[in-house]
């Protein structure tokens, strides 16, 4: 894959609330409904398009959700998500969402395969993450990427990869950071995403506790 920053120009202008504050969590080998499991989560219905998602999200926010409703108990604390699969790997969206970010989800999530996510909100506090097999490989903001965690984290061809992503090292300038964090999510999974194949796709929704 060669995917750079500038392929996903398109993110934030086709889907402005997510552009405003996601997560998307990439988890290989497993199925969307064992992702969802792993979150916690109630499974819900199914939905087709990320549009779809986006607008059970709203619905969600404003207490007009009659499935959560039926489901649990409103004083419940819980978060939308929703899950396919591609490729080969299952994809968790979150619209407002973080879970798919903490370092006390990650492990569950990843348990026994690889996990690639990346998050960002709506104040630009953002984080990429890349487990495999119980340890993190690399972990860094997108909006600061030399200062980077992880066992491969000064590992030698990372800082070419970055760049080649599209993230700027130099530490000037900060164009296109979260389009480079989808760039090098690519990479690492060999999964592109793009509105027509987000908009075919079938998407179950669940409703995940918040820890």
């Amino acid at each position: 894959m060669t995917a750079h920053a500038t392929d996903y120009t398109w993110f934030d202008q086709r889907y402005p609330v997510l552009g405003e504050a996601y997560c998307l969590t990439q988890v290989e080998g497993i199925t969307a409904d064992e992702l969802l499991r792993r979150f916690d989560a109630l499974p819900g219905r199914e939905v087709t398009g990320l549009d779809a998602v986006v607008a059970a999200w709203e619905a969600f926010d404003d207490g007009e959700d009659e499935e959560a409703g039926a489901l649990f108990d409103e004083d419940e604390d819980r978060l939308l998500v929703a899950v396919t699969d591609l490729d080969g790997w299952a994809l968790a969206v979150e619209v407002y969402g973080y879970l798919g970010s903490l370092h006390e989800v990650i492990p569950r999530l990843a348990d026994g395969t690889r996990l690639v996510s990346h998050f960002r909100n709506v104040n630009a506090v953002d984080h990429f993450n890349w487990w495999e097999r119980g340890g993190c490989r690399l972990q860094f903001e997108p909006l600061f990427p030399t200062q980077r965690h992880g066992s491969d984290a000064e590992a030698p061809g990372v800082p070419d990869l970055l760049t080649a992503c599209g993230f700027q090292l130099d530490g000037e300038r900060y164009d296109l950071h979260t389009e480079a964090a989808f760039a090098l999510a690519e990479r690492l999974t060999d999964v592109r995403l793009g509105p027509e194949r987000l908009e075919a796709a079938t998407f179950r929704i669940g409703y995940a506790p918040r820890p």
